[in-house]
């Protein structure tokens, strides 16, 4: 079950946050830096809690969330949704993420790709590696093949990237969500 992939994705996203010191250096996630991606997490963070909850959504805001607190506010919002997102209740019916009704796993998928996806993203801005356990990388290559379409044309993924069928899963997920595997801060 995705539910039990959730703590040992987000300890290893939580370790790889906390090591990054430039806020400045560009990421592989296509049009944001490492400060706007981290902006990026703590905006939607609040959304997928509520979605996990079945609860009103926050108002929306267009302030910067990135303070000097950033790295405590990420680790509480990560441990919420671990708490969140680790019972299998919330993987089961329909939700809402915003205004958008979903069914939860999507939801819950979502979550376990932003963890693995922009963990990745992170390492490689700050020089570090991401440690992926195997069954955390296939399930978000399933769902990132599963929604790559639908993500594409909504803007969350860019395009597919080709990478060899037998490459490590994390790799084919990376692909499947629109980042080239080989990317490095040179690029």
């Amino acid at each position: 079950m995705t539910a039990e992939l959730m703590r040992p994705a987000a300890a290893e996203f939580l370790r790889v946050a906390h090591a990054v010191a430039d806020l400045s250096a560009p990421t592989p996630c296509a049009g944001y830096d490492v400060r706007g991606l981290l902006n990026h997490l703590l905006y939607w963070g609040p959304w997928l809690v509520a979605a996990g909850r079945r609860e009103e959504p926050p108002p929306p805001s267009a302030a910067e969330v990135v303070t000097e607190d950033w790295r405590a506010a990420l680790e509480k919002q990560t441990e919420t949704l671990v708490d969140v997102f680790g019972t299998p209740s919330a993987w089961t019916g329909m939700t809402a993420l915003g205004t958008t009704r979903l069914p939860a796993p999507v939801v819950g998928d979502m979550v376990l790709g932003e963890f693995v996806l922009h963990g990745w993203d992170l390492a490689r801005a700050s020089g570090q590696e991401l440690r992926c356990a195997p069954e955390a990388a296939t399930a978000v290559y399933e769902s990132a093949v599963a929604m790559g379409e639908q993500a594409r044309s909504m803007g969350v993924y860019g395009p597919a990237v080709a990478v060899p069928a037998d490459a490590p899963v994390l790799e084919r997920a990376l692909g499947a969500s629109g980042r080239d595997p080989r990317w490095t801060r040179s690029r």
